[in-house]
């Protein structure tokens, strides 16, 4: 992690956006890029969504993905523990 608030533009879903963060200029483009690409993937399956209908489906289905993860990583983490006693 970086000590100093990085700036990085980004492009997602055709608008530039300058973000500040602590994460390196790489990870903030990488996290933009999923974002990008989310927001593509929803708005090809769904053409007549307005921009803001499809930036709130595409933060659902991430947040819907990290819940996803974070439950798994609870489940092995628990089975880590089990292992171990």
């Amino acid at each position: 992690m970086a000590e100093e608030n990085e700036k990085v533009i980004v492009e997602i879903f055709g608008e530039k956006h300058v973000i500040r963060g602590q994460e390196s200029p790489e990870h903030i483009l990488k996290v933009a890029r999923e974002v990008d690409k989310k927001m593509r993937l929803i708005a090809q399956r769904t053409p007549r969504l307005a921009i803001h209908q499809i930036a709130i489906l595409a933060a659902l289905n991430l947040a819907d993905e990290l819940e996803k993860i974070r439950e798994e990583q609870e489940t092995l983490m628990q089975l880590i523990e089990a292992q171990e006693e």
